[in-house]
């Protein structure tokens, strides 16, 4: 038995298909099948049941496959523990971050970040939080990066703040409150809403706003991204709340969209970095985020 044929097992497990299992684990689906037929042979269980419709895993493939899950993480935190006492700041780390930050965070902080820690490898993964969450409970991930504060029924996490990101408002330049300057949250009372679809949080950070602000959803509608939601604000087909590392940095009276600022004080949501109690890499965590603040001291965030 060894790490490999575990890794295999549980990717079956979680896919339900060989050629996506063999695709996830970077091996052929030949090599996949035979490390689990070693396995099964060794441990004398039939683990999973195969026929040309559907992978079935048997109670006790199940069984192996959540105690596997367990012993891959464990095996990460040796080699953690061996990078932090090496450097730890080399290496690889797997950061996981929700689509409404990572196009826009990204772009400012990958440049400092390659700069001072050039020995560090990122790999970069763009999730919705629910399924951040599990990657991380699972050590397929090391951090997360994502809006706070996160319900997940246990006290498995640690977090680290980040700054808190005002909202601006979102309009069709030959909009009303276009002419404005500034706005107030009773500039929004009753007005419809364009926002995103279920499982993103930054939805349901809108919604308190649109709640304490008298303002309605648009149920007609719902957007998979900000890009979306942007493009049909141009079109003129409602109004959005854009949160500020998404608004444009430069602004001209010729541009299709206004990005109009609330008055104090702001409706905000809050960002930080969540990891789990007790990693070895708690200090690159950190050094991490002290980059990541002075990266966004300029931008009206705080």
């Amino acid at each position: 038995m060894n790490l490999r044929e575990l890794e295999y097992l549980v990717a079956i497990s979680e896919e339900r298909h060989f050629h996506k299992a063999a695709q996830r684990c970077f091996v052929s689906q030949p090599t996949l099948s035979g490390q689990l037929k070693k396995l099964e042979n060794e441990l004398g269980i039939l683990l999973v049941e195969r026929n040309n419709r559907q992978v079935i895993m048997t109670d006790v493939g199940e069984a192996v496959a959540d105690q596997a899950r367990n012993i891959l993480a464990q095996a990460k935190g040796i080699k953690e523990i061996a990078q932090s006492f090496y450097d730890p700041m080399a290496g690889e780390l797997h950061v996981g971050l929700i689509p409404t930050v990572a196009p826009y965070l990204l772009p400012i902080v990958m440049p400092a970040l390659r700069r001072h820690y050039p020995k560090l490898r990122l790999w970069l993964h763009e999730y919705q939080t629910m399924a951040l969450l599990e990657k991380l409970r699972r050590a397929e991930l090391d951090v997360l990066i994502l809006a706070l504060p996160v319900q997940t029924g246990t006290n498995e996490f640690a977090e680290l703040h980040l700054f808190n990101e005002p909202f601006q408002l979102a309009v069709a330049r030959n909009e009303a409150l276009a002419d404005k300057s500034v706005i107030s949250l009773n500039d929004l009372d009753n007005r419809e809403i364009l926002l995103l679809e279920e499982g993103h949080c930054l939805r349901d950070h809108a919604l308190e706003v649109c709640l304490t602000a008298g303002a309605l959803e648009n149920a007609a509608f719902h957007a998979s991204s900000l890009e979306t939601l942007r493009h049909m604000v141009a079109e003129g087909m409602g109004i959005t709340l854009m949160p500020e590392l998404a608004v444009p940095r430069k602004q001209t009276k010729n541009d299709t969209i206004r990005y109009l600022s609330f008055k104090e004080p702001k409706p905000i949501r809050r960002l930080g970095m969540l990891y789990r109690k007790g990693s070895y890499r708690k200090e690159a965590f950190t050094k991490i985020q002290t980059l990541i603040q002075d990266s966004v001291s300029g931008l009206d965030i705080r």
